[in-house]
């Protein structure tokens, strides 16, 4: 899963990587991200209808043009993610994360001694060879990766000790559902006093723990409030879903049939 390394190395040097979500659910938009320079993909399964084929189908299609996957699901379900995992996702992205269900993640992600993973050698994720598993197994266990999703204020309060545990590593921001926790659905980005303040709250805590921060842009696909995102100590950036930007740009250029002001 070469793609899967080579994010891993650019954030371990430091670089600022950038990606969308899938709401499409077409392999060929993993493809385009690609050749639009995209980082990576978090493929949609808590919020789209897509089934796991086509997520398989996706992986193995993001793998192959240097783009590496990660999969939203709706919550913990440990057979989901061994298929998930057994089919290549470099991690598994946990809406409404809190201590409780992160705990649950990762035991579920890890092979044994440390989780409860099924282990089967005839998989995607082991290039469908035997032998040597537990060279395979530990290096799972290491590479794999656990993104719980702060959504709610109750996990930005307890977020020390949520960014403390080991094995969670990058700790997403969900803009919408953190807004809306907040009290400010209407924010759309983060300028807006409780986002920044909860922004700056979760990149210090993470870095505290040597660990990386991913969220989105804002709303609005504001490029230059983009840019304030990563100036702050932002590392993942997704820019939006490929709905969302298909629309972005679609209602740009319809905005030709209009004469110009």
């Amino acid at each position: 899963m070469q793609s899967r390394q080579h994010l891993r190395d650019l954030l371990a040097a430091g670089k600022t990587v950038g990606g969308l979500i899938q709401f499409v659910g077409h392999p060929l938009m993993n493809e385009l991200m690609a050749v639009a320079g995209a980082d990576f993909v978090i493929i949609d399964m808590e919020h789209c209808a897509i089934d796991l084929e086509r997520v398989g189908q996706m992986i193995f299609v993001a793998d192959a043009v240097g783009v590496t996957p990660f999969v939203r699901i709706p919550a913990v379900d440990t057979a989901l993610i061994d298929r998930l995992l057994n089919s290549g996702t470099a991690g598994i992205v946990l809406p409404h994360a809190n201590r409780k269900n992160c705990a649950a993640l990762v035991r579920a992600m890890r092979y044994a001694p440390e989780g409860t993973r099924g282990a089967c050698p005839m998989v995607r994720a082991k290039n469908y060879t035997r032998g040597d598993w537990d060279t395979y197994a530990a290096q799972e266990n290491r590479e794999v990766m656990a993104i719980p999703m702060i959504e709610d204020k109750a996990s930005l309060d307890d977020f020390e000790a949520l960014a403390a545990m080991p094995g969670l590593n990058p700790l997403m921001i969900g803009a919408t559902d953190l807004s809306i926790s907040l009290g400010v659905a209407e924010a759309t980005s983060f300028d807006h006093p409780k986002l920044a303040a909860a922004l700056d709250t979760i990149i210090s805590t993470a870095r505290r723990h040597g660990k990386q921060v991913m969220c989105g842009i804002g709303k609005k696909l504001d490029i230059e409030a983009g840019r304030r995102v990563a100036q702050r100590g932002v590392q993942l950036l997704v820019y939006g879903t490929d709905s969302d930007l298909f629309m972005d740009a679609l209602r740009r250029v319809a905005a030709v049939r209009q004469p110009a002001s």
